[in-house]
């Protein structure tokens, strides 16, 4: 089974919706536990990672595309 990739800052879609009706949450800790973020109420939630893998569903917008992009800008105005 292919192991699932997320890094810190990345929007992420659960499973799950939250009880505010959204389901992308923002990763903003990792470690043995991983910390969300709502991204509409801005609730926070602490998940065991075993818990946090099985309810991720998949990576909506990574925070390396943002650094990529941004870095591919600077070298085209220089």
């Amino acid at each position: 089974m292919e192991r699932k990739v997320f890094e810190l800052g990345d929007i992420v879609q659960m499973k799950k919706q939250h009880p505010c009706g959204a389901n992308e949450m923002e990763i903003i800790r990792m470690g043995m536990d991983i910390r969300i973020k709502c991204v509409k109420c801005k609730h926070s939630i602490l998940l065991p990672r075993a818990k946090f893998e099985k309810g991720f569903k998949k990576v909506l917008s990574s925070s390396a595309e943002g650094k990529g992009s941004d870095s591919a800008h600077d070298e085209d105005s220089e």
